[in-house]
């Protein structure tokens, strides 16, 4: 297991192995990962006074073995008489006799049930358990690192990162030292993640190289997370063949460009056997597609599909395909509508082991947005939806914002009504882009932790109370955890994403943020730009019409019920309104209040609520590492600041626009 005396250990203290520690533990199967778990359980015990044994048939507590493993001890057969057959990833456990017991039905099922008695703590060996069954919802679980080898002019060395330079790579090179990138294998198995796309979508020239003459740190890379059961996928640039094979054609249907990814794809394969497959950003932001060529994203991806079936690989290919340069003037076109447009027309189109990846909603990673129609639109096309763990729009890891409430939301929606499957049941995988960098605590925030955590084991299973997964990571991240820190935290955390959206902007218009960096209030700031996110607030109003009846059409792209629940004013959730219609400021909602007056209610009851993490935190004082309590009461202090500028510019910007004072005659500059 990795050693790091200088970084941050995150959910993975050592105090949080005590109660395995102190055992006698047996650990019974072979290979890799069984390895692992052996040495996991060794050092434990080495700290704690226990014993582990590979062998034997002497008295334990502990049984951590794989249902292949040959003979098991009475209690373990008994155990697996009662469990069943258990899946490559899964685990059974239960408590008898004495003694607790794991039983896995792959190597990567002994390492997460390990992880998962490191969760239960001392209440693992506490009274008798029945088997419990845990398999992954999500066959692949994966983060998406959005990360440069050189440091971009504008997007610096990981694009929307917002904790440090890289873990992979510094100075143009990959770094000399890898043990962090072990560590960080360790803390994403732990929380349920098993796949890592090590480098940036927007693919630049030296990122491209990894596929051939820089492929050697490719394979550096997936050998540090090999031993946490982590397959690495890459980032390629469509446009490979002319950049890196001198071909005139990047075409998907020509034979020498199909050849040449499938020798290229080969090597990668030689190189690294358990590499996981490719991602790929194409046809947006400027980056090289099929669309050049005449071809469909079908075409495209099916090309690399083939390329990567050989040898059990995939493609994620990400459905994030829009015009960013609109014309602001021309209210007919609806950014939302695109990635509905591109791809629901070529559902059935796509190779078995090609992923369309779709962002959780039509726009970009927003605090609030309607769920992609997407999702409900392609029963024939394997999709993994996409999340952003790195806050770009949520506080840049300046802002304490637990993003899993809004993640379960989300999973949970129910595109055909509440007879029908929710979002989790349509999908088969989860990605995210990760907020991790080479800063001490990972995230930049300390608390920023806690999402990554959760998107793991949400990704695992997506029916997770998210309070409750935030006092895991609590109660893990700070053992042993005082009642008056671990209350503290809670409270702060708990309700963050809620309290996030109340001070930017409003009712799901979205956006209203400083182009380029995103980060704070710029209300206007892209409303006559070409990217195509606009509030249209004029004297009378705010709010975008994609109805059928008189806007844009984008409600229609939904199925029953919410193609007419999201049409009629009467009936659209209030926290949607304005991603929908374009209302007078009059406008009453179903809260009872006026939009006007919700806005301004809002960003006044948001920064308080800032205000009020502020005082928690003080009240943490000694509980903690010092260093780590000044780190976050510095970004609370910036977080204060930052909600009382949302607060104020918006609060003063819709003033100006409706003339219409506050009801509760607060001042608005």
């Amino acid at each position: 297991m990795p050693e790091l005396t200088d970084v941050h250990a995150a959910w993975l203290p050592p105090e949080a192995f005590r109660a395995i520690g102190s055992r006698r533990a047996r650990v019974l199967g072979g290979g890799a990962l069984a390895e692992t778990v052996h040495d996991e359980v060794a050092a434990a015990c080495a700290r704690y006074g226990g014993s582990v044994e590979r062998t034997g048939d002497g008295p334990c507590d502990l049984v951590l073995a794989l249902t292949t493993a040959g003979p098991l001890p009475p209690v373990a057969a008994a155990v697996l008489a009662e469990a069943g057959p258990i899946g490559e990833e899964g685990y059974g456990l239960a408590r008898r006799d004495g003694v607790t017991v794991v039983l896995a039905g792959g190597p990567a099922g002994l390492l997460y049930g390990l992880f998962h008695l490191v969760r239960l703590g001392e209440a693992a060996f506490g009274p008798a358990r029945p088997v419990e069954r845990h398999e992954p919802a999500m066959r692949r679980r994966m983060l998406d690192h959005w990360d440069n080898i050189d440091v971009h002019p504008v997007m610096g060395q990981v694009e929307r990162g917002y904790a440090g330079g890289s873990i992979f790579w510094r100075d143009g090179v990959l770094r000399h030292d890898l043990t962090r990138v072990r560590a960080y294998g360790r803390l994403l198995a732990a929380s349920g993640v098993n796949a890592v796309a090590i480098n940036n979508v927007n693919v630049h020239a030296t990122e491209a190289r990894l596929l051939t003459d820089r492929l050697g740190e490719v394979a550096a890379i997936a050998a540090e997370l090999r031993p946490y059961g982590i397959r690495v996928h890459l980032s390629v640039n469509f446009a490979s063949p002319i950049a890196l094979g001198g071909l005139p054609t990047a075409d998907p249907l020509e034979e020498d460009v199909r050849e040449w990814w499938a020798a290229t794809t080969a090597r990668v394969y030689e190189t690294i056997p358990d590499f996981g497959g490719y991602l790929v950003k194409a046809d947006s932001e400027g980056q090289p597609g099929p669309f050049a060529y005449g071809r469909s994203h079908a075409d495209g991806a099916n090309m690399l599909a083939g390329a990567l079936a050989p040898h059990g690989g995939v493609v994620h290919w990400r459905a994030f395909v829009y015009n960013h340069r609109q014309d602001w003037r021309d209210r007919s076109t609806d950014r939302a509508r695109a990635a509905y447009d591109h791809f629901a027309p070529l559902d059935g189109s796509f190779r078995d082991n090609a992923i369309l990846q779709v962002k959780y909603g039509p726009m970009d990673f927003q605090p609030r947005e309607p769920v992609s129609p997407v999702i409900a639109a392609m029963p024939a096309t394997r999709l993994a939806v996409e999340f952003q763990v790195t806050q770009e729009y949520t506080g840049q890891q300046k802002h304490v914002c637990y993003l899993a409430p809004m993640w379960r939301e989300l999973l949970g929606f129910r595109p055909w009504g509440q007879d029908g499957r929710d979002v989790a049941g349509v999908v088969t995988e989860l990605v995210a882009v990760s907020n991790v960098g080479d800063d001490h605590y990972w995230t930049g925030h300390p608390l920023a932790q806690a999402n990554l955590y959760a998107f793991g084991r949400l990704a695992w299973d997506p029916c997770l109370d998210p309070a409750a997964v935030l006092d895991e990571w609590i109660d893990l991240t700070f053992a042993p955890s005082p009642e008056p820190l671990r209350g503290t935290l809670h409270t702060m955390m708990d309700g963050s994403w809620r309290t996030y959206e109340r001070y930017t902007a409003p009712l799901g218009v979205g956006f209203m943020v400083r182009p380029g960096h995103h980060y704070g209030p710029d209300v206007d700031g892209y409303e006559y730009t070409p990217w195509g996110t606009y509030h249209f607030a004029d004297r009378d109003g705010v709010g975008v019409d994609r109805t059928r009846a008189t806007g844009t059409g984008y409600t229609g792209q939904y199925p029953e019920p919410w193609s007419d629940v999201y049409e009629s004013l009467e009936q659209c959730p209030d926290e949607l309104l304005l991603f929908f219609h374009h209302v007078p400021y009059g406008h009453l909602l179903h809260s009872g209040s006026t939009v006007i007056q919700h806005i301004y209610d809002t960003h006044f009851a948001g920064a308080e609520e800032a205000a009020e993490m502020r005082a928690h935190w003080d009240k943490t004082a000694g509980l903690m590492d010092p260093a780590l309590h000044t780190r976050v009461q510095e970004l609370l202090d910036e977080q204060l600041r930052c909600a009382e500028e949302w607060r104020d510019q918006i609060n003063a910007y819709f003033f100006r626009k409706s003339g219409v004072p506050d009801a509760r005659g607060r001042r608005i500059p």
